[in-house]
């Protein structure tokens, strides 16, 4: 059975001036996989890794181009146009990807990003992406144990940290006080179970180290932006927390504590408006 937006082996059973064409079975027919697209050397009988949608004239067509991403998945994409049916996404493939208007969290705006689920609407059998990610999260309690590793895709940015999906399925939160460098929406993480909380909630944390390691990682962080900034910095422990934030990707609270650290071991010069390295 052919599985739309997804990768399907299928056999070659003719070859034409203009491709090949796949066997699609008794439901779909013959599937043409474009020339451009199609192996140089292929001949009838060759089983070819494809990847199936619909084209912009909404037949079913085969390519090896590889998509941003497939059913199923979440991933960022840009917004290349709308029109009054919804916002298109640049997903790699000739035709964009439609995200339909009740499928927006926000208005969609052209050039920018958004992290997006990948499904077949089962109303129309098209391919089509949404925002509203949570529809689509596993709502059952989860089956992780404490300190187990996960696949970690950051979704959004709240008030305590940043929401992020959990190996594909379950939602989390990483605390902004637990995370030691930046991070953005649409990155994909290696992280850690930190507690899974009575009413199932989910907390996760992106190193698996004590906390000493992990004020040394900012640590290092810190130095490195020095560095980078000839030796000087406009931060304080005056400085606004989103700007701390957006330096180092940590809080106010870690901040003054890894510095207080490098102070005492005499790396870094605290001026009232300003960090600086000491020489």
């Amino acid at each position: 059975m052919i599985k739309l937006g997804e990768y399907n082996i299928l056999k070659v059973v003719k070859i034409v001036d203009f491709g090949v064409y796949l066997d699609g079975g008794e439901y779909w027919g013959e599937i043409l996989l474009p020339k451009e697209t199609a192996p140089a050397e292929c001949k009838e009988g060759d089983e070819l890794n494809v990847f199936i949608y619909f084209d912009s004239e909404d037949r079913v067509i085969a390519t090896m181009t590889i998509p941003k991403a497939v059913v199923g998945d979440f991933a960022l994409m840009k917004v290349v146009g709308t029109s009054r049916v919804g916002a298109f996404l640049d997903w790699g493939l000739r035709k964009d990807l439609l995200v339909p208007f009740r499928e927006q969290r926000e208005e969609m705006v052209v050039g920018r990003e958004y992290l997006v689920y990948v499904y077949v609407d089962k109303t129309t059998d098209r391919i089509v992406a949404s925002t509203r990610l949570n529809r689509f999260l596993d709502k059952t309690p989860a089956d992780y144990k404490l300190g187990q590793e996960v696949e970690l895709i950051v979704a959004r940015r709240t008030d305590l940290g940043y929401s992020v999906i959990v190996n594909n399925s379950h939602e989390a939160i990483i605390y902004r006080n637990e995370i030691f460098q930046p991070i953005s929406i649409g990155q994909h993480l290696t992280g850690y179970i930190k507690t899974i909380r009575e009413d199932g909630k989910i907390d996760c944390i992106l190193q698996k180290n004590d906390g000493h390691e992990q004020i040394d990682r900012l640590a290092a962080l810190i130095l490195k932006k020095l560095e980078e900034n000839g030796g000087s910095l406009a931060v304080s422990d005056k400085s606004n927390p989103d700007e701390i934030y957006r330096l180092f990707g940590c809080s106010k609270k870690n901040y003054k504590k890894t510095v207080g650290g490098l102070f005492k071991q005499h790396k870094v010069i605290i001026e009232e408006k300003e960090l600086k390295l000491k020489k």
